[in-house]
């Protein structure tokens, strides 16, 4: 190989790492936009590239409020999207916590809204006088807040199951109001169940008595499910849930179909529905959400071999569900571009 052939390669070399360098082909997930190209009509996942566990969207006009878990200082961090794909944070949505709650441990917030300027958040805190997580419940004019807790106590606490998280509300095609949870039993070596429970139409209070719905009980799940939430689908009443531990791969996501809020239940044969792929690792803890005809899974996942970081965390992603037969099928976890919502 003669010197002058060596110095054009070498060349070469220089201008094909400049074109990766202007193009974005440096590796890094954090500068990869979620519109995919030029093309403004697709996206690729996740829509929220930091960290932002236990997602939950709602719409108000043409606007939709995604809460999750704390992070970065924030109880409750909330941002806002025109559709669904790009996400800009919006600040806290429970800027104060109620007397009776520590800061810290602030998880899976969710909201709805119950007239124009009114809505309710139910979110996991911790309860200082029992020592476990227990869920509150906020109130706001404005669906990013700030939402005030101005109870006394917790709304459920169930200490002697280990504490209660992830309260998910659901209003009935009757108009009924329910809230679902999961007692923390995996935080005291007992069973996770997962229960519902009349609202108030105000949504402030429970009405009636619990009712238990399922619990695990399938060797996928482990020794928990999670991250509850109803959704109907053709008048059938489907209970999605996660299970597993959170920071595995084998965390994923299920379903059951539901004769009513208060059950009976049955898990689904073809369970989990999603799960890890090269793409994502630990997906669950979804919620739904439903635009132009569309269904869409909200969920978070690691990226793959970080499981049980911070950096980037559990990262949000969107992928479609289509209906066979009835019956959920998640197009997912997938990060190869596809059509916006």
């Amino acid at each position: 190989m003669t010197r002058a052939t060596t110095l054009r390669r070498g060349a070469a070399a220089v201008v094909l790492a400049a074109a990766l360098l202007v193009s974005g082909c440096t590796g890094d997930s954090e500068s990869t936009p979620t519109s995919s190209g030029s093309d403004s009509s697709m996206f690729t996942n996740p829509v929220v590239r930091t960290d932002a566990p236990d997602p939950q969207a709602i719409q108000v006009g043409d606007t939709w409020y995604l809460f999750h878990t704390n992070s970065g200082g924030r109880n409750v961090p909330v941002l806002t999207s025109a559709n669904l794909v790009d996400w800009a944070e919006a600040g806290d949505a429970l800027p104060a916590l109620p007397d009776w709650a520590d800061a810290g441990k602030t998880w899976a917030p969710e909201a709805i809204q119950l007239a124009p300027e009114e809505f309710l958040l139910y979110y996991t805190v911790a309860g200082r006088e029992s020592g476990r997580q227990c869920v509150g419940r906020a109130v706001a004019s404005a669906p990013q807040g700030p939402y005030r807790d101005d109870s006394t106590g917790p709304l459920i606490c169930q200490a002697d199951l280990g504490g209660a998280i992830d309260a998910s509300p659901f209003r009935d095609t009757d108009g009924s109001l329910w809230l679902l949870w999961k007692n923390d039993g995996n935080a005291i070596g007992v069973d996770t169940w997962l229960w519902s429970q009349r609202l108030s139409d105000d949504g402030l209070t429970l009405v009636g008595e619990p009712t238990k719905l399922l619990k695990q009980t399938e060797p996928w799940e482990g020794t928990l499910i999670e991250g509850p939430f109803f959704h109907r689908q053709d008048g059938r009443l489907l209970l999605f849930f996660a299970a597993n531990a959170y920071d595995r791969a084998e965390y994923a996501e299920g379903y059951a179909v539901c004769e009513s809020p208060t059950g009976p239940c049955v898990k689904a044969a073809e369970n989990p529905i999603l799960k890890s792929t090269d793409a994502a690792s630990g997906p669950g803890h979804a919620s739904m959400v439903v635009k132009d005809g569309r269904t869409w899974l909200l969920y978070h996942a690691w990226p793959p071999g970080q499981e049980g970081s911070t950096d980037p965390g559990r990262q949000v992603w969107l992928d479609e569900v289509t209906w066979v037969d009835g019956k959920p099928v998640v197009k997912g976890p997938t990060a190869s571009p596809q059509p916006r919502p």
